[in-house]
């Protein structure tokens, strides 16, 4: 069970991390949604027009990602929470999910700023103590990734501020997530392709 699991597909082409055991329940648990997972991230490639473009509101890797999980049924998840003490009720709104599907929320973070990450891991705690999710799966880039972009042209847009493995790792070892189990997957420069 783990990481060790996982394809040889998978381990050559992500950098793969996981908190309190999140790939047994994925596979045990949630046998659908793992495979629409693993499904997902073996058909992806990183394609250089992906990262020609430049920024918007949503970068073309996380839109092609969000698409093919919205093609098995996985969709954007707004939770309506409130505390409730002595009767009084007060709002407690989380931040919605990229991709969620029976209590998994997956989010991508292809290039925004790091402290998104924060967010992420927080939402997952949260969410996780109120039971409304079991995993929460992070996508994001390596930091080899950075050696494309700069021969790219596109360094600049890809800073050490912005959200890579570099800067979730700490977070997610230092407890981020709280006691939510949370898998991460890194695309590494393995599934890059020039040509296209």
């Amino acid at each position: 069970m783990g990481i060790a699991s996982l394809s040889e597909f998978i381990r050559s082409n992500y950098e793969v991390h996981e908190w309190k055991h999140a790939t047994a329940i994925l596979e045990k648990d949630f046998p659908d949604e793992w495979q629409d997972i693993i499904d997902v991230l073996t058909g992806f490639r990183l394609r250089k027009s992906y990262i020609d473009v430049p920024g918007g509101n949503k970068s073309l890797v996380a839109d092609v990602l969000d698409k093919a999980l919205l093609y098995r049924g996985w969709k954007e998840k707004d939770f309506q929470t409130k505390v409730v003490v002595d009767k009084h009720e007060m709002n407690s709104p989380t931040h919605k999910v990229d991709c969620y599907k029976n209590s998994i929320a997956l989010e991508i973070e292809w290039n925004n700023k790091d402290p998104f990450f924060d967010r992420d891991l927080n939402n997952f705690r949260l969410l996780f103590e109120l039971r409304a999710i079991s995993v929460g799966v992070i996508i994001t880039r390596c930091d080899e990734l950075q050696r494309i972009f700069n021969s790219l042209g596109r360094g600049k847009s890809y800073g050490q501020a912005t959200t890579h493995m570099g800067k979730l790792l700490p977070r997610l070892e230092g407890g981020g997530g709280g006691g939510c189990p949370v898998l991460v997957f890194g695309i590494k420069a393995a599934l890059y392709i020039s040509g296209e």
